[in-house]
């Protein structure tokens, strides 16, 4: 590859103009929105065992105190609350997805972006502008990649993008000079890892660190690096051995800088109305329509057969974790006439007799049909009543995806029941009203009382 053909200028002048420039109305307002999701993760993700496990670690460590690990009253540096905070964020299937890209950006971008905002002394509106940004590089560089290609070999999308999602809110938070962001990338492309196997982990444990917390440190740490005068490779996206050609065959590299500027990602970025797997969001609101059109209680029901992609119905089949088993889920939506974060997290629940009644009657099949639709995510939910009678819903765009996003009263509605059990009522009120009107927040460092608990 010649200089010539490099997207690094076009994408450096980007990066470097992003803290001043000013985001399209609709595009703050979104961005504000998986802020508030994404801490609504974190702070329900501290009580979780992915969560503790993080914090008890960087407890170890130390650290100068410049960033709070969410949910305990202490302090540490910016990578490590980077670290804690951002397996926080995905310590189960709270968290934010883009589904065109193939991303988690929220768990990757927030926690890193929030360290390096709060060790900065930066402004509420500088966090918004870094998030946006890291949205826009980590799914580009997923899309430039080929999330279908980076899996074939064995690549996980999530830590990889994540990780230049995290670099980029990081490193604009950094203030760094145009062309500092050369040794950025460089930096955050030689930490980019992981890979495929992370669907065993049962506990959620290394998913919790590969999709949130080691994309945030990586971040972190390439943006403190290159601001303490670490030098790198000009252009780690050309020449021989570069960052594209590693993991893919036929990397895209103008999928880097296509439509920057006007293209903004978190707009193609979903938001799970239900604290579930991103594949029962779909089946999910299926049944809660059929079951509120048709009055359907636990004891109509003679069968529901439930058609997914295939790759979803595998991801979601009667799996070990409620929250992402789709005939648990089905069985408490039926019975409770709702799914809350308590329900979906309920172990307990899982073997109760009237669920094991209801989750027997549900088949979950993967469906060619489905598997190459658009848009994405589509399902079919046919419920047989006890009469014989059959009633079917077609869910092809579900609330909470990008192309019917959830309104600001039903990100806060979510964020609500996951955070108030942690905080109370008036932590969480105050929080959230300080997220909505974050860029009138003058110092991030201001937020980290309605983030913190008194042990």
């Amino acid at each position: 590859m010649s200089t010539e053909n490099s997207i690094t200028p076009r994408l450096i002048e980007y990066m470097s103009g992003a803290l001043n420039a000013e985001l399209p109305p609709d595009v703050l307002v979104k961005t504000k929105h998986h802020i508030l999701d994404t801490l609504s993760a974190m702070i329900s993700g501290s009580v979780m065992h992915p969560g503790l496990l993080g914090k008890q670690f960087i407890l170890q460590q130390g650290g100068t105190p410049e960033a709070q690990i969410i949910g305990s009253p202490h302090l540490t540096s910016a990578i490590n609350a980077a670290l804690a905070n951002g397996m926080m964020a995905h310590s189960d299937e709270t968290d934010d997805s883009n589904g065109s890209a193939g991303l988690h950006p929220g768990c990757a971008t927030v926690p890193a972006a929030l360290a390096m905002a709060e060790r900065e002394d930066a402004s509420g509106t500088d966090l918004i502008r870094a998030v946006a940004l890291g949205y826009d590089i980590g799914s580009r560089t997923v899309r430039s990649l080929g999330r279908e290609a980076m899996r074939a070999r064995n690549h996980l999308p999530y830590s990889i993008g994540g990780t230049m999602a995290a670099t980029a809110a990081a490193g604009s938070l950094a203030r760094l000079d145009m062309e500092q962001y050369r040794p950025l990338l460089s930096y955050g492309a030689q930490q980019a890892s992981g890979i495929m196997t992370y669907q065993r982990d049962v506990e959620h444990v290394e998913k919790a660190f590969i999709f949130g917390g080691m994309p945030c440190r990586n971040g972190v740490t390439a943006a403190q690096m290159v601001q303490n005068g670490f030098s790198g490779v000009h252009d780690t996206f050309i020449g021989d051995g570069n960052f594209l050609i590693a993991y893919a065959d036929n990397p895209n590299k103008d999928e880097l800088i296509s439509e920057l500027g006007s293209r903004y990602e978190v707009m193609l970025t979903n938001i799970k109305k239900y604290c579930t797997g991103f594949p029962i969001q779909s089946p999910a609101e299926g049944l809660l329509i059929l079951k509120e059109k048709y009055g359907l209680k636990p004891g109509d029901i003679s069968k529901i057969v439930v058609r997914l992609s295939k790759r979803d119905a595998h991801t979601v089949n009667d799996r070990e974790m409620p929250d992402i088993n789709l005939q648990y889920i089905f069985a408490v939506a039926l019975i409770d006439g709702s799914i809350s974060f308590e329900a979906a997290h309920s172990f307990e629940r899982m073997t109760e007799p009237e669920i094991m009644d209801i989750r027997s009657k549900i088949t979950l099949i993967g469906d060619e049909a489905l598997s190459n639709v658009d848009p994405m995510s589509q399902s079919i939910v046919e419920v047989t009543k006890t009469d014989g009678s059959t009633v079917q819903e077609h869910v092809v765009s579900f609330k909470g995806k990008a192309e019917n996003p959830l309104t600001t009263d039903e990100v806060v509605e979510k964020a609500t029941d996951l955070i108030e059990p942690i905080f109370g009522k008036s932590q969480t009120r105050e929080l959230i009203d300080a997220i909505n009107n974050l860029e009138s927040v003058d110092k991030v460092r201001e937020l980290r009382p309605l983030l913190s608990t008194k042990n």
